[in-house]
């Protein structure tokens, strides 16, 4: 009798772990931007005060960068989307690294930053494909 009682009743099924909506990659793009910024503001000054607190923010939106797109990675994209789109597991991949150490997390390099910003405008290109349908 219990064991009909806890039974499921009704039987779901949802693209990702919460309603569709939750997850965009604006928040990695927003992040990826103060990146750039950060980089800009440093070439321009020589306060080393004001560097060691760029480099604090810098690396923390960089690694704010890499946790977005590992959400979506992990979270949002499913085997369909890794089919239709081949080139996805490597472009996340790539942006995470771009962001990582080797990259804006460990350098002030625009010309990187510029690189993570294109490589989240392609995955942006994608997601938003999987989300007609």
């Amino acid at each position: 009798m219990l064991k009909r009682f806890f039974a499921p009743t009704t039987e779901v099924s949802a693209h990702c772990d919460l309603p569709c909506g939750v997850y965009d990659p604006a928040q990695a793009r927003i992040e990826a931007e103060s990146v750039k910024a950060i980089i800009a503001k440093v070439a321009d000054n020589d306060d080393p005060d004001f560097r060691t607190r760029a480099v604090v923010i810098k690396e923390q939106r960089s690694q704010l960068v890499k946790e977005h797109l590992w959400v979506l990675w992990t979270d949002y994209f499913k085997p369909p989307h890794f089919e239709k789109f081949p080139e996805l597991h490597t472009l996340i991949n790539e942006a995470t690294k771009l962001a990582g150490a080797t990259g804006t997390k460990g350098e002030f390099d625009a010309g990187k930053a510029d690189e993570l910003l294109a490589k989240i405008d392609r995955i942006a290109e994608i997601f938003a494909e999987t989300k007609k349908g």
